[in-house]
C-alpha cells in the first residue's frame, strides 16, 4: 500500500523535545531538509505501490536514506547505522523525536531501489538539480552550457583470468547438482582448485606453456562435469529450472575462444563488458560505459546513464544532451566534448570538440577550456561516491547506481555551498553589517529558513 507521509503532531511529548528545537538550524543537512521537494517525491513514488496490503515506508525515509548514502559513498548497512547515531540525518529523514532503533533493515533499500527502477533514479537525480536552484549552488543560465563525456563504471567482480571461470562454473554445477539431486560421476573437487593454484604459479614464472596446460586442464574438466549434466538431467526434469541458466552460461564459457566478442567475463554478472578507455595504468576496466553530463561553469551534474554494448562515444551524446533536457527543462545551446565524439551526428545543438580552431570566440574558448573540469568530477564520484565500483546486481543496478551517483555529486555540491554560505554570513555579523549593507551576487535573494 502506499506510504503515507509523517505529520507533525501538535501536541509536545513531556519527555522528549523535538529535534527541531535541539539542532542547529544553521547546520546544512538542517537546512537542505526544507529545500527538497518531498512532497513531490511522495506523489511520483505513489504510483509504485499497490492500494492492497500493508502501508510501505515512508518515501521520505527511503529517499532521505538514499541521498545520504551516495552522498557520503556508504553501503546500505553502514548509511542505515549510522543513521540511528546523527540527529541531522534523521531530521532530514523526516523524523520528529530521536530515534535509538534501525529505522528500517538494509535489505529494505535493495528492494525499493528495485521497485522504482531507472525512471524512480532518474526522478531522484531531478530533484537535486532543483534543489541546486533553490540553494543557489547552479544557475538556471548554466543549463545553456554542458559538458559531456563517459567514464567506466566498473562491476564488484573479481578480475577475470579463464583458470578462475573454469574452475567457478565448475564449482557452481557441481553445488546446483548436488542440492537438486542429480549424481556426478565427479566433481573434481580436489584437482580443480590445485589446477588453480598451479596455473597461477608457473604464470607468475613466466612458464607460460606449463600455465596454458592447468587452463586447458581445467576447461576439459568443466566439459566432463557440464555433459554429465546435461546427461543426467533428463532423469531429474524439476532440476532443469535450478540448472537451466547456469548451464547456458557454461555451454557459452566453454564456446567462448580468445578473439570472440561479447565475452563472459563473471557468472555472477553476464552483463559485465571488457572496455579499454586508452589508460596506460589500466588497459582493462570490467563494467559498463556511463555518459556523464555537467554543467560548464557550476560542475553539476545534469545527466547520467549507463549505456551497454560499450557504444562509440559519438553515438551516446544524442542520448545524453535528451536526457540533460529531460531533467533541467531546458534545451543546451552549446556542449562541449573531447575529440571521441567526432561524428556525432547532433544538429540541434552547436558541439564545440576539444582542439577546434574554427569559429571559436573568446567566450566559447573560455568555455573550452573548462571542457577538461569533468574529469575530477568524475573522479570525485569515483572517490567519494559510489561510481568506482557497483555492486547492484543487473543491468538495471547498473542504471541506477549512475544515476544515483550524480545525485550524491550534486548533494556535496548543495551541502557545500551552504556552509559556505553560511561561514559567509557569520563573518559579517560578527563585523557589526547586515545583509542590506552587503551586495554580492554569491548571496540567496531569499535566506533559507534557520539562517
Amino acid at each position: 500500500m502506499r506510504p503515507q507521509e509523517k505529520k507533525t503532531s501538535g501536541q509536545a511529548s513531556l519527555f522528549r523535545d523535538r529535534l527541531e528545537n535541539i539542532l542547529n538550524h544553521g547546520h546544512e543537512l538542517y537546512r537542505l531538509a526544507g529545500i527538497i521537494d518531498w512532497a513531490s517525491l511522495d506523489n511520483q513514488f505513489g504510483q509504485y505501490y499497490s492500494e492492497k496490503g500493508r502501508r510501505g515506508i515512508s518515501t521520505r525515509m527511503m529517499v532521505g536514506l538514499t541521498y545520504l548514502e551516495h552522498a557520503f559513498g556508504l553501503s546500505d548497512e553502514e548509511v542505515v547505522a549510522r543513521w540511528v547515531e546523527n540527529p541531522y540525518w534523521q531530521y532530514f529523514c523526516g523524523e520528529e523525536y530521536f530515534q535509538h532503533k534501525f529505522p528500517i533493515d538494509p535489505s529494505s533499500l535493495s528492494r525499493w531501489r528495485n521497485r522504482i527502477g531507472e525512471d524512480g533514479a532518474e526522478a531522484i537525480l531531478a530533484t537535486t538539480v532543483r534543489a541546486g536552484l533553490a540553494s543557489k549552488a547552479v544557475k538556471e543560465s548554466s543549463f545553456e552550457r554542458v559538458t559531456v563525456d563517459t567514464t567506466v563504471q566498473p562491476k564488484a567482480v573479481a578480475f577475470p583470468t579463464d583458470a578462475r571461470l573454469y574452475n567457478h562454473a565448475r564449482a557452481i554445477l557441481v553445488r546446483l547438482c548436488r542440492e537438486s539431486g542429480i549424481p556426478l560421476r565427479q566433481t573434481y573437487e580436489r584437482i580443480g582448485p590445485k589446477a588453480v593454484m598451479m596455473a597461477g604459479r608457473y604464470f607468475h614464472a613466466r612458464q607460460t606453456r606449463r600455465g596454458k596446460r592447468q587452463v586447458k586442464k581445467l576447461k576439459t574438466i568443466l566439459g566432463r562435469v557440464y555433459r554429465d549434466a546435461e546427461r543426467k538431467l533428463a532423469t531429474v526434469p524439476s532440476a532443469r529450472k535450478v540448472l537451466g541458466s547456469t548451464l547456458e552460461l557454461v555451454a557459452r564459457l566453454l564456446r567462448q575462444e580468445r578473439h570472440d566478442k561479447n565475452k563472459l567475463y563473471s557468472l555472477w554478472a553476464p552483463e559485465v563488458e571488457c572496455i579499454s578507455k586508452g589508460k596506460s595504468h589500466r588497459k582493462y576496466e570490467f563494467g559498463v560505459k556511463v555518459s556523464v553530463a555537467t554543467t560548464n561553469r557550476d560542475n553539476f551534474v545534469v545527466g547520467m546513464q549507463a549505456m551497454h554494448g560499450n557504444p562509440f562515444d559519438g553515438h551516446t551524446l544524442g542520448q545524453a544532451l535528451a536526457q540533460v533536457e529531460r531533467l533541467t527543462s531546458r534545451k543546451p545551446e552549446r556542449c562541449y566534448v573531447d575529440r571521441g565524439y567526432r561524428g556525432n551526428g547532433v544538429a540541434d545543438v552547436e558541439v564545440f570538440i576539444s582542439g577546434r580552431k574554427r569559429g571559436v570566440t573568446p567566450t566559447i574558448g573560455r568555455e573550452l577550456k573548462r571542457r577538461s573540469a569533468i574529469e575530477p568530477i568524475i573522479g570525485h564520484m569515483k572517490g567519494d561516491g559510489k561510481l568506482e565500483r557497483n555492486h547492484l546486481k543487473g543491468t538495471w543496478g547498473d542504471k541506477i547506481n549512475a544515476l544515483l551517483c550524480g545525485g550524491g555529486h550534486n548533494l556535496r555540491i548543495i551541502l557545500r555551498k551552504l556552509r559556505e554560505f553560511l561561514s559567509f554570513f557569520a563573518r559579517f555579523l560578527l563585523a557589526g553589517l547586515t545583509p542590506s549593507m552587503v551586495r554580492c551576487k554569491s548571496w540567496p535573494t531569499e535566506f533559507p529558513a534557520g539562517s
